[in-house]
């Protein structure tokens, strides 16, 4: 059975990125099948650093994004798709105008949305805004970024993600450990994928020192014992 999974949240800066990657790193370490698309045109991201298991969409056209589908349907694997900031619009979109969701369930496949956030007053709203529509029809999980931010009390006190709703999905939810600052941002200029930040050691390659690797694979090694967890219960 496949799972489309669409990592987002329409705020910039909170860390969608970084949570695709994480995603698309679980699945590459768990030899899991894996398809990455790459939605956003302005910072292709995923494209940069997992370029071997990534290709490009355009959220303008529904010829580009149908590939979702036609891929989940193809072969039993996770589709990841990384989406850019304020496109929840092209989304709505295509899914009203296809009947996404009803395909998936009677095709078998999962549909879940990871959202990412940080701790600001506008992630609260925008995430508000985006269970009321969606959490009664698909599974979704709340990314709280901790290199974001590190008070998520409003947003943990979002009725949705209380379960007062008996008739919506349970809203799963888990933080993004903050990694030390300045070894994120040296895998960010060396364009290093998780696994090259925790692993190489090539001196003809640019590479992390010891004590920077170390700090990766552990905050890696973290984050994928959570997903695992999550992964369980989809």
């Amino acid at each position: 059975m496949s799972t489309i999974h669409f990592v987002g949240g329409e705020k910039g800066g909170v860390g969608k990125s970084v949570l695709s990657r994480l995603l698309s790193q679980y699945f590459l370490d768990k030899s899991q099948p894996y398809v990455g698309l790459d939605a956003d045109q302005s910072h292709p991201t995923l494209s940069r650093y997992y370029l071997d298991y990534t290709r490009t969409i355009n959220l303008d056209h529904f010829e580009s994004i149908d590939q979702i589908m036609e891929l989940a349907l193809e072969d039993d694997c996770n589709v990841l798709i990384d989406l850019p900031a304020q496109s929840e619009r092209f989304l709505d979109r295509w899914i009203e105008e296809n009947g996404v969701i009803e395909m998936c369930q009677e095709m078998g496949i999962k549909l879940v949305y990871w959202y990412a956030v940080d701790s600001g007053p506008d992630s609260v709203n925008l995430l508000d805004n985006f269970l009321n529509k969606y959490s009664h029809q698909l599974s979704v999980i709340v990314a709280k970024n901790q290199g974001r931010g590190t008070d998520f009390s409003n947003i943990e006190a979002l009725a949705p993600l209380q379960g007062f709703d008996t008739n919506q999905k349970p809203v799963a939810q888990f933080y993004i450990p903050a990694l030390h600052t300045p070894t994120m941002q040296k895998i960010e200029k060396l364009g290093l994928s998780f696994w090259a930040a925790a692993n190489l050691k090539d001196n003809e390659a640019p590479h992390l020192g010891l004590m920077e690797r170390q700090r990766s694979r552990v905050w890696v090694n973290k984050v994928h014992h959570t997903l695992e967890g999550l992964m369980n219960d989809l």
